[in-house]
């Protein structure tokens, strides 16, 4: 069991229609899915759902998550769904899970380190699973790790 690569990176910025521009223009990133306070992007060359998250700072004209500019969390990836699993009981007897979510495409868990730096452990569906109806949701439901298994197999590896 063992964390496969760096997924994606969570920003808490200002505006976000100007840091998407930024990241579009400068970078060549590309706009996966766009909410009026959040905006989701993939890297040109990157065959990832998304590469980086923007995350509007709370004011009060928004109401998202963080009151400061910076990062968010860093998110990483595991091959099965078991060793998601694994990692869900570490965390869980670490005492440091604070959530989990099915965002359709992926399957997440939420933890924080003693610092309380926030991270994100996923599984990704395989792109060749994938369906465009999948591709397109903004669901974000409730995490059953066992139903996935069930439903996906124990030995089948996730996207990158």
């Amino acid at each position: 069991m063992g964390i496969r690569r760096l997924n994606h990176a969570v920003l808490y910025v200002r505006d976000v229609a100007r840091s998407v521009a930024f990241y579009r223009d400068v970078l060549g990133f590309q706009v996966t899915h766009q909410r009026p306070a959040a905006a989701f992007l993939r890297a040109a060359d990157s065959d990832n759902d998304h590469d980086l998250g923007l995350f509007a700072v709370r004011s009060a004209s928004t109401e998202p998550a963080g009151t400061a500019v910076g990062l968010y969390h860093l998110a990483w990836s595991v091959g099965t769904l078991p060793e998601l699993a694994g990692f869900a009981e570490k965390l869980r007897a670490a005492g440091a899970l604070v959530g989990s979510s099915d965002h359709v495409v992926s399957k997440s868990l939420y933890g924080k380190d003693p610092d309380g730096l926030e991270f994100e452990v996923s599984w990704f569906v395989p792109r060749d699973r994938v369906t465009r109806e999948m591709s397109e949701s903004l669901t974000i439901g409730r995490l059953d790790i066992a139903a996935e298994i069930a439903r996906w197999g124990p030995d089948l590896v996730g996207a990158p």
